[in-house]
């Protein structure tokens, strides 16, 4: 039985080791941007529930994201906010932290996830705001 039990707990643990982390996001119906993020985040292994609302500027009142830091749409992750066309691989390293109440990249720069607009690529920082409210550049993309 021993044996048996191993390869099993093994299995098990590859099993919950893959599953996709779920996100909420909530946007605008009219955006197109948005749609284009949800799908690079599902193509990075993202469960993601699309929440379509008609006044953004409440969800992010509720959220507590600041007014400088918003974007076109905000994705909620295990309590913390994603705000904006923040890459996938942010949003894993995020999840490492729990000092952050989330992460943004304000505005909508052309060449960020959901933004690809031909070959052009606008610099952009990703934004982290910490529990204290204190803002800092979290990732930068020249």
């Amino acid at each position: 039985m021993k044996k048996l039990l191993l390869p099993l707990l093994l299995v098990s643990g590859l099993t919950q080791a893959a599953d996709p982390l779920h996100i909420d996001v909530y946007r605008d119906p009219y955006c197109g941007c948005c749609t284009a993020w949800i799908d690079h985040l599902k193509d990075n292994g993202f469960s993601v529930a699309d929440h379509i609302r008609d006044d953004m500027r409440s969800v992010k009142q509720e959220l507590g994201v600041p007014g400088e830091l918003a974007s076109c749409h905000t994705g909620v992750i295990n309590g913390q906010f994603v705000e904006g066309h923040v890459p996938a691989t942010d949003i894993q390293r995020m999840l490492e932290q729990d000092n952050l109440l989330g992460i943004a990249v304000p505005g909508m720069p052309v060449g960020s996830p959901g933004m690809e607009i031909g070959n052009r690529v606008d610099a952009y920082d990703v934004i982290a705001l910490d529990r204290k409210k204190r803002a800092k550049v979290f990732a930068s993309y020249p």
